[in-house]
């Protein structure tokens, strides 16, 4: 697949987010979304999903917080109905346990990725789990949750050394996306030091913040695109958008001061 081709994120009468970020995502593309607890990530990534597998992109959702059901109502409860592209294998989902102290990947079929008694390296089992990277586009809600709880990531950030760390990393998402595929990465920014983090913004090909402005009793969204590269039409600086219960994300014509 050439780099150069676009992932559309479909969806075009039902919100205008596939027109506002240029006819998609371009392939062998980096994505990093950051944004604070609260700014609508997992909505963004949820719609992301929905919008590739609509047109016809096999994907990998990895969750640090949902397991298969919660995400299946959360999916439901932004008219964003996956059951089909579960069923016909067109979506993989795993729930990535962090919390338990096992750091257990569990995928939609009920098989755990564990070994018995210690906490796993996250990241490396990531990297060596083949099937999930056979999609074409692989999304990651939340990423900094991964590096927070993985053993090895903490001990190289123990030693000052956490830019060693992503550029490891970095070189695997590198190979992958080489032949034509996307990687989405979500990130709180305020849960992970600077220096982990940076790396990953400095090589996002489309890297977007959204943004949280509280108006009254009101808060405004908006998405900052900070970088975009291989755009398809022209992709604005800043993009208004609510995330709406029955609806999903919504964009909003007006601007956020």
């Amino acid at each position: 697949m050439s780099t150069r081709n676009l992932y559309s994120l479909g969806l075009d009468a039902h919100d205008r987010l596939n027109n506002e970020l240029g006819g998609g995502i371009p392939g062998g593309s980096i994505v990093l979304i950051e944004g604070d607890y609260g700014a609508g990530k997992s909505a963004m990534s949820q719609r992301f999903t929905h919008g590739f597998c609509e047109e016809n992109h096999s994907v990998t959702l990895v969750s640090t917080e949902l397991t298969v059901r919660g995400f299946i109502d959360q999916m439901h409860s932004l008219s964003y109905d996956v059951e089909e592209h579960l069923l016909n294998e067109d979506l993989l989902f795993f729930h990535a346990d962090v919390d338990t102290g096992q750091s257990a990947l569990r995928t939609t079929g009920g098989v755990d990725d564990e070994e018995d008694g210690n906490r796993k390296q996250l990241l490396k089992r990531l990297m060596e789990a083949e099937k999930m990277w056979q999609a074409d586009a692989v999304i990651i809600d939340t990423f900094d949750a991964i590096l927070r709880n993985d053993p090895q990531f903490e001990a190289l950030v123990r030693q000052n050394d956490e830019r060693q760390a992503a550029l490891e990393i970095i070189s695997f998402f590198r190979d992958v996306v080489s032949q034509g595929k996307v990687i989405v990465l979500t990130v709180d920014p305020s849960t992970v030091d600077e220096e982990a983090i940076g790396p990953f913004r400095s090589i996002a090909d489309v890297y977007l913040e959204l943004q949280m402005v509280e108006v009254g009793n009101d808060v405004r969204r908006s998405i900052a695109v900070r970088r975009f590269a291989g755009m398809g039409e022209q992709v604005g600086d800043t993009i208004g958008y609510s995330v709406r219960s029955g609806t999903g994300i919504v964009i909003e014509s007006r601007s956020v001061a």
